[in-house]
């Protein structure tokens, strides 16, 4: 930190700067409703067209996939992986001056990109520029502790490659945005779920789940053996690479095996016996990882022997809302919790956004099978919404706010 660290015995927006989880989780947490409001927005005024909102360009479903990827959950990745590789690695943490320009970089990318959405015709190219300056400057901070570290963490190292693939996926955006062929978007777009989101999650669930599970559940053994994030990586970037070159036919050929990793993964790390709600919900979260290859599996299978794409989005939407959604639940409380000086325990706002996200990603994997599909994505993205709304005042106060126990950070 700061050698003079920032103080204050009361609310104060300079306490975002105190820590790095305290600004980017603050950032992360108003980038999730102003991103899922705009896209609730047009998604209603794509199913009733009497309202009336600006149609951006490029389309809005690329943007809203754009801006989940490499905006929203990225707010949260950076002030995790930022609070916690000087600990990863054994050296000290990073100074205020390290991590604002991350922040600032990601908050002012999604703030831009969603005023060009709405006809600030510039807000997209300015959005995409100020992104990639926030993510080098992440990437700048901590990829010095790699090589300046005694011995090697993988798992720092598997989420720097991932952070590095995402700039690659920024790359492409900004390619697609000063116009190169639309391909380019759809490479981001993958690259952002397979090359980033899905390696970063399962990096961190690795090197956590058992660890914080063999910390609370009496007799737990924690299983984490290097081989199977190695071979997660494989599949993974397998994955990626057949939806790029649109082999969906032959999807199921990785997705298979993926479903059979992720369901070891949940029964070799499941805390059998009574043990606390912030740790079960954690692995509750971790359950939508099998299902979410279930269905890609299934998907792939149906259009190899009929040629019809069953199921749409359904695949995805079980990865990111129930996956990604209730992982960011369950881990973003605990690291508010624990560094905020409370105690390491769900409380009624967090147990409201993590059982509505459930509903949510239910109801957003029906959607795809409804008679009216855009009703119904209406519905999810209005849940989504109302699930994570009192939740973000709940954190953002806390952001706000000095240590209950009076410590740093």
């Amino acid at each position: 930190m700061d050698p003079r660290p920032v103080r204050a015995s009361r609310a104060s927006p300079r306490l975002l700067g105190a820590a790095p989880h305290r600004l980017m989780f603050f950032i992360g947490a108003g980038n999730l409703l102003l991103a899922m409001a705009w896209w609730a927005a047009w998604l209603a005024t794509a199913r009733w067209p009497a309202l009336s909102m600006p149609q951006p360009q490029p389309w809005a479903g690329w943007l809203h996939a754009f801006v989940m990827q490499y905006q929203v959950l990225p707010s949260f990745f950076f002030g995790f992986l930022l609070t916690t590789f000087p600990k990863w690695t054994g050296q000290p943490d990073f100074e205020r001056w390290r991590y604002v320009p991350v922040g600032l970089g990601l908050m002012g990318g999604q703030l831009a990109t969603l005023l060009g959405a709405l006809g600030w015709e510039v807000g997209i190219v300015v959005g995409v520029l100020m992104s990639v300056a926030g993510w080098i400057a992440g990437l700048a901070t901590l990829a010095p502790l790699l090589w300046r570290e005694q011995g090697i963490t993988w798992h720092a190292r598997s989420c720097f490659a991932a952070l590095l693939l995402g700039l690659v996926g920024l790359g492409a955006w900004t390619a697609f945005v000063l116009g190169a062929p639309p391909l380019w978007a759809f490479a981001s777009i993958k690259v952002g779920t397979f090359g980033l989101l899905l390696p970063v999650y399962v990096s961190v669930a690795h090197r956590m789940f058992p660890f914080f599970a063999s910390r609370v559940a009496p007799g737990y053994q924690p299983w984490r053996p290097l081989w199977l994030l190695a071979l997660f990586w494989v599949l993974t970037l397998a994955h990626l690479l057949l939806e790029l070159a649109h082999a969906y036919a032959w999807l199921w050929l990785v997705d298979v095996p993926l479903l059979l990793l992720a369901t070891t993964m949940l029964w070799r790390w499941w805390p059998y016996g009574t043990v606390p709600g912030l740790l079960r919900v954690l692995f509750v979260g971790l359950a939508w990882l099998p299902i979410t290859f279930a269905l890609y599996a299934g998907q792939s299978l149906a259009y190899a022997l009929t040629g019809v794409f069953w199921l749409g989005r359904a695949p995805a939407h079980a990865l990111f809302i129930g996956f990604f959604g209730s992982v960011l639940v369950a881990m973003v409380t605990r690291v508010t919790q624990g560094h905020s000086g409370r105690p390491l325990a769900m409380y009624g706002v967090a147990w409201f956004a993590f059982v509505a996200i459930q509903l949510v990603a239910v109801m957003r994997v029906v959607a795809e099978l409804a008679p009216d599909t855009l009703a119904w994505q209406v519905a999810a993205a209005l849940g989504w919404l109302l699930a994570f709304a009192p939740w973000v005042a709940h954190i953002g106060c806390i952001y706000l706010s000095p240590r209950v126990d009076g410590g740093p950070g």
